[in-house]
């Protein structure tokens, strides 16, 4: 996790705040695609979980 903080550091030190606030937005819409994808699937039915 340091590794990570530093990266997003050095990121931010060069343009300022908006590229570590694109990527926390590009990874939560990401996240938050995976996780209905993830909860949407236990919904489906196949006709085979009677």
């Amino acid at each position: 996790m340091p590794h990570t903080v530093a990266l997003l550091a050095t990121a931010s030190e060069d343009q300022g705040p908006g590229n570590t606030l694109r990527l926390v937005l590009l990874a939560s819409l990401v996240g938050a695609v995976l996780l209905g994808w993830f909860l949407l699937r236990g919904y489906r039915n196949d006709d085979n979980n009677d």
